[in-house]
């Protein structure tokens, strides 16, 4: 589905991705956990061609992507959903979500898009009418999400969804990703909560100072006693 092969990003003088190599098989969620300035972000900005001047090889159904125009990455099934949430506000939670689909031109695809990204977030469709600026973190998150699987995504990929969210409304939000991965699609997670995400992936890797230095299924980076004491919190 998605292969990254020796990827490296400067940003200025910054080498800020040295050489990654990972992959997001078909049908799979796949983590990237790591801290803060590693490089996750910055991963998924290549794989989107928001990055200038990337070298190395970002391949995604068989097509090089690598340095392809965004809007055509996204037309290739891949969409990012950018930490932050980044609604419209003044938009409302439908209209929001219809601008998701503005590359597509299937209409009846569209409408039962939208119907299913209502099953998954029923409390947007209670509040289909209401500004997106004025929902809470949490339900502008589910929207943010709704609004991304609205352009069809073959590869959904989620920049810190749980950020600043209560306990509740994560483990909501970490339910529906599994429901996604389980309607077919492909889902590449970044998250500082490291347990939740490696509870849900089918392999992950961890990133450290812009190179990727373990990776394995979520369950054994659960169980690895360096997973556990730098981003668990567990002592040794």
């Amino acid at each position: 589905m998605l292969k990254i092969e020796n990827l490296h990003v400067y940003y200025g003088g910054i080498h800020a991705l040295q050489g990654i190599n990972l992959e997001v098989p078909d049908r799979q969620i796949i983590s990237l956990i790591g801290a803060n300035g590693a490089g996750k972000s910055t991963t998924l900005k290549a794989i989107m061609s928001l990055v200038s001047k990337p070298e190395g090889h970002i391949e995604f159904d068989g097509v090089d992507i690598t340095k392809m125009e965004t809007r055509n990455v996204v037309k290739q099934g891949v969409v990012l959903c950018p930490e932050g949430r980044r609604v419209f506000p003044d938009l409302t939670v439908e209209e929001n979500l219809i601008m998701g689909s503005y590359l597509r031109k299937d209409k009846d695809g569209i409408k039962k898009d939208k119907e299913w990204v209502y099953e998954l977030f029923p409390r947007m469709k209670e509040r289909e009418w209401q500004m997106a600026g004025t929902l809470s973190g949490g339900e502008q998150q589910m929207l943010a999400v709704g609004r991304a699987l609205m352009t069809k995504p073959k590869l959904l990929m989620l920049d810190e969804p749980s950020l600043g969210l209560a306990p509740l409304i994560i483990k909501d939000i970490f339910s529906i990703i599994t429901e996604i991965k389980e309607a077919g699609v492909n889902v590449l997670l970044i998250e500082q909560n490291a347990k939740a995400a490696l509870e849900i992936s089918d392999h992950a890797y961890v990133m450290e100072t812009g190179r990727i230095t373990l990776e394995g299924t979520g369950q054994e980076l659960l169980n690895d006693p360096r997973v556990q004491q730098a981003y668990l919190g567990e002592a040794k």
